[in-house]
């Protein structure tokens, strides 16, 4: 029997702080709703003013607490974050079914993805914990002695989206408490059925008290959270929007802040490209589609060899067309709803204007006739560079297929683009794919495919966020760094 979308409402009436399940002050809930069905599926309490203060209070406590976790070994703290990943480990199959119930994440994705990613990370940032050394002795310029001291920041506030909530997350608390900070983890209001889950975990790992702190809310939660005057580092994922309005504040704050944000991001087809087969196995869809289209580093511009094109158009085509279209709970699914009707709406506004604006559509363009937020896969062939739906980010399975005559041009098209998170190069030679990814200003560029490493660091370059998550490196944007001279 294949599994769909329960109308089992998992109703929670506690926010996790301090090391410990404790009621809301703030009397507001956030009620979540089915993007499969638009019932509604649980509620959690909204965290207010005071719910952000008492968990900032908490996580300042443990920081300062001179035997507190801040002054453990790495070794021990080490330990910990591998008792915290067995933990989750523990709620893998939990974990994806309430991200996809939530935000609409087909099951398979939810399984490989936010259910799994924060073991492997927690225990590869336990790994680098074990090899941090405080303390560096140094031969000075001058040829006396300095020390460098590499110290923990302080309290992390950590705010996350919807659309990968686990693997967001992971990515900032780990770093994170691997060096010694403590965090206020806050999620976005549309997966927080799942921050439970997760609060479940860290109690059960027996964290520190004030270690790990989860407070759920909406922006106004966000805006306290980052303006708290005892936080001392603001770790965010989003929209270059909110990222823009939090680097302001932060740079008033004069507060170190990472930002992850947007995407628009070009693939790169030359003209040796098999796209047969990587449509085939999969590749091609989930580096241009994958999790609906929201993802933010999803290659959306596709750049086809015009000595090429009608061939590779008619290969999109077929992809979108093939790909199976149904309740993000069903296992046979590969593209499930959007997040919200709102966000429908949304991606369905910019399907308009790729036909507004003469792009030809290939693929998809409607919804399919069935309950829930849906969109069927898009594709847009014949779309300039310069149209809307090629320069803004959707956030949807909505595709721009654009020619270029060599790849001189490829490449010029690839950054012409506020933003520069990603992007992909599709070849049969892969001296020749790495070259072209040379030339491709982003933080990151995947070959025949993308697939990030959490060993090794990824950030954004212009509109698409400062700063870099995963990888050792990460872990300097969690520390202060002090010298003293011998």
């Amino acid at each position: 029997m294949k599994a769909t979308s329960s109308s089992t409402d998992l109703n929670i009436d506690w926010l996790f702080i301090g090391g410990a399940r404790v009621s809301p002050r703030s009397a507001e809930r956030i009620t979540v709703t089915s993007p499969n069905t638009s019932a509604v599926i649980g509620s959690v309490p909204h965290s207010g003013v005071e719910d952000v203060d008492a968990a900032v209070g908490a996580a300042r406590a443990a920081f300062d607490d001179p035997e507190g976790w801040t002054k453990w070994a790495p070794a021990r703290r080490a330990r910990a974050m591998r008792r915290f990943a067995d933990s989750i480990e523990r709620r893998v199959p939990e974990f994806a079914r309430r991200i996809s119930s939530q935000n609409g994440m087909p099951l398979t994705t939810a399984l490989a993805t936010d259910g799994r990613t924060p073991v492997d990370v927690l225990r590869l940032f336990a790994d680098f914990a074990d090899q941090l050394v405080d303390d560096e002795e140094r031969r000075s310029f001058t040829g006396g002695r300095t020390v460098v001291r590499r110290l923990p920041l302080g309290v992390v506030g950590a705010i996350v989206p919807w659309n990968f909530p686990q693997t967001l997350a992971v990515f900032k608390y780990a770093p994170a408490l691997a060096v010694g900070c403590t965090v206020v983890l806050k999620p976005s209001p549309e997966t927080v059925l799942d921050a439970a889950l997760l609060a479940e975990a860290a109690e059960e790992a027996d964290l520190p008290a004030g270690v790990f702190n989860i407070v759920p809310g909406g922006p106004e939660t966000g805006k306290h959270l980052v303006s708290h005057p005892d936080v001392d580092k603001i770790a965010f994922t989003g929209s270059t929007e909110a990222g823009r309005s939090i680097g302001e504040a932060c740079g008033r704050l004069m507060r170190p802040v990472t930002l992850e944000l947007g995407g628009k991001s070009a693939a790169i087809v030359l003209d040796d490209a098999d796209l047969a087969e990587a449509a085939g196995d999969g590749r091609l869809a989930k580096a241009t589609m994958g999790n609906n289209g929201q993802t933010c580093h999803l290659s959306t511009r596709v750049l086809l060899p015009r000595s090429r094109y009608d061939e590779m158009v008619d290969v999109f085509a077929e992809l979108a067309g093939s790909l199976v279209v149904g309740d993000s709970l069903d296992p046979a699914t590969q593209v499930g709803p959007m997040v919200t009707s709102r966000h429908r709406d949304r991606v369905e506004s910019y399907i308009a204007m790729g036909h507004a604006e003469g792009a030809r559509l290939v693929a998809g363009g409607a919804r399919p006739d069935r309950r829930g937020w849906f969109v069927r896969p898009t594709v847009f062939a014949d779309v300039s560079n310069a149209s809307t739906i090629a320069r803004e980010e959707i956030f949807g399975p909505v595709l721009s297929l654009i020619p270029y005559d060599g790849v001189e041009e490829a490449v010029r098209i690839a950054n012409d683009s506020r933003y520069g998170l990603a992007g992909t190069v599709w070849t049969s030679d892969p001296e020749r794919g790495l070259d072209v990814a040379k030339q491709i200003v982003t933080g990151g560029v995947g070959l025949n495919g993308f697939r990030p490493d959490p060993a090794s660091p990824l950030g954004g370059t212009k509109d698409s966020g400062l700063g870099s998550e995963m990888g050792p490196e990460s872990m300097a944007h969690y520390q202060r760094f002090q010298s003293i001279y011998l």
